[in-house]
């Protein structure tokens, strides 16, 4: 029988994750760009995705922040979220002023993971499509993406959410916001009726501590605020509205009452789907690394004996280097077998998984 443990709650402010969505023009980058003047923080990073903001907007008054460069891989942008927290670590443990994160925007990376899974499940197509001599899709012909395919992107998205949940310092996020026509359980138009949609993951609203809306012909407003300061009832009270002069700084040190004395990252344990001693994949840790990561896209890539190979050896490879656990090579070899059994159906060929 497992021992009960318990502990008093502490009462601190978290580190706060923001999102601030809307419709085009309506301020999202900028309200970033002019929180990195605040002498309140330390060293703001911003990660372009989609929008290219970042090099005209260090030209506010004030403006002060690194752009961090990558390639537009997933693999490298999860990488350099992972290098900004442990320099925000770094300055946490320094008791320097907080590191900021913005990323600009999760509606183009939500994109890039759907954009993801089409292209594999493309290339899954057309792979088994000339193996067998059958009609491969056109260029202007949409795949069908099956679910292990959405899985594996939620899990990529899961991922970075993660890092930034429990980023030690403040992360501020942006989305792109609209009204559209409302539907009914079976998906057709209501007459006369409109929705609002954030275009991002379905959960991206539940994963952030604070919810702003901006608007190009109204003030914006707090949608939703997870704090014992800021009182916003579900069902009861209107959306808290922006005043006219209204600052992320504001929002974080004076509504949220965050203080990065205090402050600390959320304590998030990882769920397990099963007991280690009966799960398939024991030990597997719920992110994998990013050399992990890597190798399941070149695994996903290969269409043929020659490439099955070659991705075997890298593993192991990595695996005798120490950048990827021994559970994630069990996962890895699991994940190889299974897309042999996929390519290969109806052979067993004999292929050399050493080497």
């Amino acid at each position: 029988m497992t021992e009960l443990r318990t502990r008093t709650p502490t009462g601190r402010v978290p580190w706060p994750l923001i999102l601030i969505e809307g419709g085009e023009k309506s301020g999202k980058s900028w309200a970033c760009a002019q929180f990195s003047a605040s002498s309140r923080i330390g060293q703001m990073y911003w990660i372009d995705l989609g929008e290219g903001a970042a090099d005209e907007y260090g030209a506010i008054p004030g403006a002060d922040y690194l752009v961090v460069e990558h390639d537009g891989t997933w693999r490298q942008i999860q990488e350099s979220v992972e290098a900004v927290k442990a320099e925000a670590q770094r300055a946490a443990d320094a008791g320097e002023p907080p590191v900021v994160l913005v990323i600009d925007s999760m509606t183009a990376e939500w994109d890039m993971l759907k954009d993801w899974a089409s292209d594999k499940a493309r290339r899954r197509h057309n792979a088994k499509a000339k193996r067998y001599n059958r009609p491969q899709l056109a260029a202007d012909d949409e795949p069908t993406i099956s679910m292990d395919l959405w899985n594996e992107a939620g899990a990529r998205h899961r991922r970075l959410m993660t890092t930034l949940m429990t980023f030690p310092g403040i992360v501020v996020v942006t989305a792109r916001g609209k009204e559209v026509a409302a539907l009914d359980e079976a998906g057709r138009p209501i007459e006369r009726q409109r929705d609002y949609r954030v275009e991002g993951h379905k959960t991206l609203g539940f994963d952030v501590s604070c919810w702003i809306r901006l608007d190009r012909s109204k003030p914006g407003t707090v949608i939703g605020v997870r704090s014992a300061h800021v009182g916003i009832r579900p069902g009861y009270d209107q959306p808290l509205e922006l005043a006219a002069d209204w600052s992320i700084e504001h929002i974080v040190f004076d509504t949220l009452r965050c203080s990065p004395v205090e402050a600390h990252t959320r304590d998030l344990v990882a769920l397990q789907p099963a007991e280690p001693d009966t799960d398939d994949q024991p030990g597997l840790p719920a992110a994998l690394s990013a050399a992990a990561t890597g190798l399941l896209d070149d695994l996903g890539q290969a269409v043929d004996e020659a490439g099955l190979r070659r991705v075997w050896r890298a593993a192991g490879q990595a695996q005798k280097d120490g950048r990827i656990s021994s559970a994630e090579g069990a996962h890895f070899e699991a994940r190889w077998k299974a897309r042999k059994d996929e390519l290969f159906p109806l052979e067993q060929t004999e292929m050399e998984m050493a080497g």
